[in-house]
């Protein structure tokens, strides 16, 4: 465990003392800015690995939690004996990919609460055994909720040629019907707009582009990821925004609609095709291939009998009543000579 201290600024409660005319003294009571010291203590979780906590040491003592659900899952795999390796926040490979989603999808609001159970009872708290049994304790909330989704290119060249077409294509998702397709809730005049207007932001950090699209105070940010993955990933800042209360017990309705989102954002966005065969592409075409111990010929491009196969195959397009032998016949045969037309009468 590492404990750090910073002065920072946390909402509190304020007194100010006043004199009565009598000689009397009483106080008045606000809730401002004030700055405080903050403890922070960097712990090594056995289920959830890495995190950390910050406690404010004024009145109401609030306390924050981060954790990464990631490294909750990692955590899962070492115990499960599963080989995986790592992508930052995220997986680059894995022994047993069912068994990884299937972990996944176990993390719930149970675990979020059973860590704060676990360190709250360890680490020192301002709060004594006395305020506690008096009924004073802390409740925690949602104030951010992260959840991704990471798509791993086997050749990251053409994932990130991929991830700049789709910049370049669509920087128009920002504006307030296309947001509409993204999230649950239709977008009308009392929806409160981002803080900064409805807008879509592309963001260069070095040489790597993330493009970010705003829905209220939540928001939608795409990026590739070590050169490797694109990332989509939804920030829910405020739980609200979706109409749903911000107690930890909803935290898995969040990563549905989080999920929903990026899922909704890949499908709603374009890229214009450029279908280019490369030399190599063309040279698998025409070599065998073996799918499930079946072999398959290949068919040699240029060949007079495979060119032939091809033009009757193309042949067979659109013909939903089926075709007889004397459709293909003219197939076969050298177009007809066109007839000269001399004047209105040969029309």
């Amino acid at each position: 465990m590492v404990v750090g201290v910073a002065q920072e600024k946390m909402r509190a409660f304020k007194a100010q003392k006043r004199s009565g005319p009598c000689g009397g003294v009483t106080f008045d009571f606000s809730r401002q800015s004030v700055a405080v010291n903050h403890y922070y203590f960097y712990v090594q979780d056995p289920e959830w690995g890495p995190a950390f906590l910050k406690f404010g040491t004024y009145v109401p003592y609030p306390i924050k939690l981060c954790l990464n659900g990631h490294e909750w899952v990692k955590q899962q795999l070492r115990r499960a004996h599963v080989a995986f390796d790592s992508l930052d926040n995220g997986f680059l490979a894995c022994g047993d990919p069912l068994r990884l989603q299937a972990i996944c999808d176990q993390l719930g609001p149970a675990d979020v609460q059973a860590f704060f159970d676990r360190w709250a009872a360890r680490l020192p708290a301002p709060l004594t055994a006395i305020d506690r049994a008096a009924g004073y304790t802390h409740r925690l909330a949602l104030q951010q909720v992260e959840v991704s989704f990471t798509q791993v290119f086997a050749r990251p060249i053409q994932g990130r040629h991929f991830f700049e077409a789709v910049i370049r294509e669509n920087l128009d998702l920002g504006r307030p019907d296309r947001v509409g397709l993204l999230f649950p809730h239709r977008i009308t005049r009392r929806t409160p707009a981002p803080t900064f207007g409805y807008r879509t932001r592309v963001i260069t950090d070095g040489v790597e582009p993330s493009l970010h699209i705003e829905y209220t105070s939540s928001h939608v940010k795409q990026y590739f990821k070590e050169q490797r993955a694109l990332r989509t990933e939804t920030t829910i800042n405020n739980p609200n925004d979706f109409h749903v209360a911000k107690a930890v017990p909803h935290l898995s309705h969040l990563r549905d609609l989080g999920d929903q989102v990026n899922r909704t954002l890949l499908e709603v966005e374009r890229v214009s095709h450029q279908c280019v065969l490369t030399q190599d592409a063309l040279d698998r075409l025409q070599r065998p291939t073996v799918e499930a111990g079946q072999r398959t010929s290949a068919l040699r491009f240029g060949d007079p009998r495979v060119m032939a196969l091809f033009q009757v195959i193309t042949g067979f397009t659109h013909l939903p009543r089926g075709f007889r032998n004397r459709d293909l016949r003219p197939q076969g045969r050298s177009p007809p000579r066109p007839t000269l037309l001399h004047g209105p009468d040969d029309l």
